[in-house]
């Protein structure tokens, strides 16, 4: 009898333990800038490129396609080191039901904008979820917006650094026009190099900037592909040279260069830095 319990109570604890770390392709954290730089018209451009991209039938294509043909994902707000507020939890997609309920669970959430721009603990609070997530894959990857460089919390490079060490890819996709088609107070050469230098990393990372509102949607439903497919894209050069750092194992930009001190450099002229938001 005592050994039928045993059998029985290790038959619970392994089925348990199989949910618990649940198998799929991909696990990737959408983390999407909403400090108040990026406007409500950005905010909802954004939004409306990943509820659209998750009802693409090539993307749901691409989800089925892969070996265990489903991922995870989750959708992250970030702005200071106190905010990362996630939108839709860890959720599985393996079909068009699936993909569609996501898509239809995000586009329900308001809008909340915020202060400041924490780049580095949304790479702490990555590692954090990617740890808890439940799953287990062989790619995990962080997919970070932003129109401007870290300007809150530590240091940006420790803590991606401390990220890739984990195993996980980060990309990035840099906002560097407005919605009215104006450039934003950032020099967009300097941030399209901030984010190759300074936040991607890792296997087969890549950088892909948004440079008119007309871009969003095909932006996003294109990087998704990549990641999704575990595809090296070829262009456009800005990818190229995002993968030619993260391939470079020692390569370790300077904090000066990197983190909060000389902020001011990464103005457009005749722009002054405004103060922190």
């Amino acid at each position: 009898m005592t050994s039928l319990v045993c059998i029985a109570v290790a038959l619970v604890w392994q089925t348990g333990l199989a949910r618990a770390t649940e198998r799929v392709d991909l696990q990737l954290i959408l983390a999407v800038d909403v400090s108040r730089s990026i406007n409500l018209e950005e905010q909802k451009l954004q939004r409306s490129g990943y509820v659209a991209a998750f009802r693409d039938r090539a993307v749901i294509r691409a989800i089925k396609s892969g070996h265990l043909g489903r991922i995870a994902v989750t959708y992250v707000e970030w702005a200071d080191e106190t905010i990362q507020r996630v939108l839709v939890p860890w959720s599985v997609i393996k079909s068009k039901e699936t993909a569609n309920l996501f898509a239809d669970r995000l586009a329900a959430r308001p809008f909340r904008p915020e202060r400041r721009t924490s780049i580095s603990a949304m790479f702490d609070k990555a590692r954090a979820m990617f740890a808890s997530s439940g799953r287990a894959s062989f790619r995990r990857v962080l997919d970070l917006s932003g129109d401007g460089p870290n300007n809150n919390g530590g240091s940006v490079i420790k803590a991606r650094n401390a990220l890739i060490r984990t195993g996980v890819t980060i990309n990035g996709l840099p906002i560097l026009a407005g919605p009215d088609e104006t450039f934003t107070a950032f020099d967009p050469d300097k941030l399209e190099q901030y984010f190759r230098e300074c936040v991607v990393g890792g296997t087969g990372a890549f950088v892909l900037p948004i440079r008119s509102k007309s871009e969003f949607a095909s932006a996003i439903r294109s990087k998704l592909l990549m990641e999704i497919s575990a595809r090296t894209p070829v262009e456009p050069l800005s990818v190229q040279k995002a993968q030619f750092f993260a391939q470079r194992v020692h390569f370790q930009p300077t904090r000066r260069l990197c983190d909060r001190q000389l902020l001011g450099l990464w103005f457009r002229p005749p722009f002054k830095p405004p103060r922190v938001s």
